[in-house]
């Protein structure tokens, strides 16, 4: 890993075994990327990769007889107006109505580590020599303000970070009215673009299309940023990469609010890409001696497909995004009694649900909605954060304590940002509710949302918070975010600033985040997608999993789980066993194929195990054995390689490998039974070619074994029998291999 500056050319390169980044300082003062990819060697000059040719219609920035012209360069972070037609990364609002600015290069600083962006997520390196820094100083002499583009290229990633900082320093108030984290443009268009989009039970579902002439984009203005609808990245791949082959580039915003992700092809082919926070409603003043810096772009490079790509990212995010003491250790299993019991429940109902939890190896209960105020149903209750006496009349420290004595610890459930119109807290202080004055509040689920820009808002959830977590024995919060933001306006912002509400917000959202976890460590945060709103790399770093989809079926799980999987890694995943007919689809399926799917993820049960079978009650102390046995490798030591795509085909195959190749776990899981159907074949990934394993498998209840190289495994496959899947359920069947090397 190294950054060089080469003085004579001007020419920053960035790189290590992996990835090159090469930018250079142009005549004008603008700096231009010259190359993003496959490590190449280093050299004095790459000064043949900057290209100025005459064509009609330039606008020439430079003196003549020079022809240097914006429109067809790699600008690194272009503006719009001197000569680039095309979308600017960056919007300048001067007293005088201008949005032209030129920023020149004036120096650079090279520093070892990775500096801190708090109070913004990002991001780390615990050692220096973990990752180098560039930090490129431009000014614009008009607005008397400085830009500085931040570069971090870590050892042992193909992954490069990137953000912006604007200091203003002059006496006139200047307005960012766009200001994305990055830019980065490339040469032609021969890329396919991936997404990832769904809606409420359907999140991340894999988007792919070819890059056309003109823009191509994915954003959010619903004020939390991810989740449900959109996610922030996105990939440009080869139409010919595969999961295994080909280039890929990946862009991850480590930012939990309103983003955009935008690619734009010049009639000349150029790709320019783009992300950050969404213009739309944005705009943030700077007066003098202020400063604005973006959130964290993730820019990871991958020659070798995107599971390549995917394991990188997955790297990065378990050991220098995710925090605290729960970042190193894999999670509990839980059960979560929400469909069990939803709002109808009480401390004896609780307690009969915890003691079957323990019997068949559970380790932490975790209550869900309903423990507070008059919480009975969703009309009622948010923003009460004092416990229902009625429901649990010795309070949530009663509860835990008799779930603690059992031998589980206890996790709650709690939605901080929102507030029922009937509630105390409502009517005490009904200003602390979002909403536009003289405007119509809509709400969602029968709620509305608290106006995180307010330190006595955020001051207020934080006394809830520490006076329940120091007074209970609570080990887990699952943090959830049910709806999107409508009417957004700060009642303390003046007018000229209400732009950076939605910023502010988030912000706030950060801060609480921040004060809680480092007050009470030793609890494990859950965040939640939908329904809450949020899966985003800012939330992982406080929260350091999340709660993947309210859609609890196995099969429809394959899909998100999936898709999910591009971006972060499994123990990142909340992923539970649901009770059968499904509570959103009404679906049976068995339980070994429930419990399949959701092992790839944190693992636990949404269901009252009081209600199962004998036989069903053995099969869970069995899958809570196996979690337990795997759970290291599944979910802190392995990696994660997509096999078969349920997008795709009828069957959905992965596997996590150990990093040392000495085991896997393996599963393949068909959707709808066949009949007459042609032979299967499951090929592996990851193993080691030249060594033997041996592969264990269960049909019907029964083991079955066999030994193979791991040649054998990838390239002919495992024969997987129809009668084998037949037995294990026909339509949504599962078989979970277990592969571990012998010699």
């Amino acid at each position: 890993m190294s950054i060089v500056f080469h003085e004579v050319s001007k020419t920053f390169h960035l790189f290590n075994k992996e990835v090159s980044y090469i930018i250079s300082v142009l005549a004008n003062g603008g700096i231009e990327n010259l190359y993003y990819g496959k490590a190449i060697k280093d050299r004095e000059s790459f000064a043949h990769h900057h290209e100025e040719v005459g064509r009609s219609h330039m606008a020439v920035c430079v003196e003549e007889p020079g022809i240097l012209a914006r429109n067809y360069i790699r600008d690194e972070y272009p503006s719009y107006g001197t000569g680039d037609f095309r979308s600017p990364a960056y919007t300048v609002l001067q007293e005088n109505g201008s949005r032209i600015s030129e920023y020149r290069y004036v120096s650079h600083n090279i520093i070892k580590g990775k500096p801190d962006i708090a109070p913004l997520p990002s991001t780390y390196v615990e050692n220096e020599s973990e990752a180098d820094t560039l930090e490129i100083k431009l000014y614009d002499s008009v607005t008397d303000t400085e830009m500085i583009l931040s570069y971090t290229i870590y050892a042992d990633y193909p992954i490069i970070t990137r953000h912006t900082k604007f200091n203003h320093h002059g006496d006139r108030v200047i307005v960012l009215q766009k200001a994305l984290s990055f830019a980065t443009d490339f040469l032609d268009m021969n890329y396919e673009m991936l997404q990832f989009s769904g809606a409420w039970a359907r999140e991340r579902y894999i988007k792919k299309r070819k890059l056309e002439m003109g823009i191509q984009s994915v954003g959010t203005a619903t004020g939390t940023g991810s989740g449900a609808d959109h996610t922030p990245f996105i990939a440009l791949s080869r139409p010919e990469t595969t999961e295994n082959s080909g280039e890929v580039y990946g862009f991850s915003l480590v930012y939990s609010g309103n983003f955009l992700a935008q690619v734009e092809v010049s009639t000349h082919d150029i790709t320019r890409v783009m992300l950050g926070i969404n213009p739309e409603g944005f705009s943030w003043k700077l007066e003098k001696g202020e400063s604005f810096t973006t959130p964290e772009a993730v820019l990871v490079y991958s020659d070798k497909g995107y599971n390549a790509m995917s394991q990188a990212l997955h790297d990065l995010y378990r050991s220098r995004l995710m925090q605290g003491e729960w970042r190193d250790k894999a999670r509990p299993i839980l059960l979560n009694n929400w469909e069990a019991t939803y709002f109808d429940f009480n401390e004896e109902k609780l307690l009969k649900i915890a003691s079957k939890a323990k019997e068949v190896g559970v380790e932490l209960f975790v209550l869900d909605d309903g423990w507070f105020g008059a919480r009975d149903d969703d009309y009622r209750g948010l923003g009460d954060w004092f416990v229902n006496m009625k429901k649990l009349p010795g309070g949530v420290t009663g509860l835990a304590d008799k779930i603690e004595a059992m031998g589980l610890k206890f996790g709650i459930w709690v939605e901080l940002e929102m507030v029922n119109k009937d509630s105390d807290l409502y009517r005490k202080h009904p200003d602390w509710l979002i909403g536009t004055p003289g405007r119509f509040e809509c709400h969602s689920r029968h709620q509305h949302v608290l106006d995180m820009t307010r330190d006595d808002v955020t001051d207020y959830l934080y006394g809830c918070m520490d006076k329940l977590l120091s007074e209970a024995k609570i080990s887990y919060i699952k943090w959830d975010m049910n709806r999107y933001m409508t009417e957004p306006f700060g009642r303390e912002l003046p007018a000229d600033r209400q732009g950076e509400f939605m910023h502010r917000y988030i912000l706030g959202v950060y801060k609480l985040y921040d004060k809680l976890t480092k007050k009470f460590p030793h609890v494990l945060f859950e965040s939640c997608a939908s329904g809450g709103a949020r899966f985003d790399p800012g939330m992982l770093h406080y929260a350091p999993q999340t709660w993947s989809s309210d859609d609890t079926d196995a099969n429809e799980r394959t899909k998100i789980q999936y898709g999910t999987s591009y971006m972060y890694p499994v123990v990142s995943m909340g992923s539970h066993v649901s009770a059968v007919p499904n509570h959103q689809m009404n679906r049976i399926t068995p339980i070994s194929t429930r419990a399949a799917v959701a092992y790839f993820g944190t693992f636990g049960y949404e269901l009252d195990l009081n209600l199962l079978s004998d036989e069903e009650i053995e099969a869970v102390k069995s899958q809570v054995k196996f979690m337990k046995e795997h759970r290291e490798l599944i979910q802190m030591k392995g990696d994660f390689y997509r096999i078969l795509s349920p997008f795709e085909h009828n069957d959905t195959a992965w596997a996590v490998v150990a990093k040392d190749k000495s085991e896997a776990i393996a599963m393949y899981y068909q959707r709808l039974n066949k009949i007459n159907a042609s032979f299967l074949r499951f090929k592996l990934a990851g193993l080691c070619p030249d060594s033997e394993y041996e592969v264990t498998y269960e049909i019907a209840g029964k083991t079955k074994s066999f030994k193979a190289c791991g040649d054998e495994l990838m390239y002919a496959g495992i024969p997987v029998s129809r009668e084998d899947l037949t037995a294990n359920g026909g339509d949504f069947a599962a078989i979970i291999y277990v592969i571990k090397k012998i010699n």
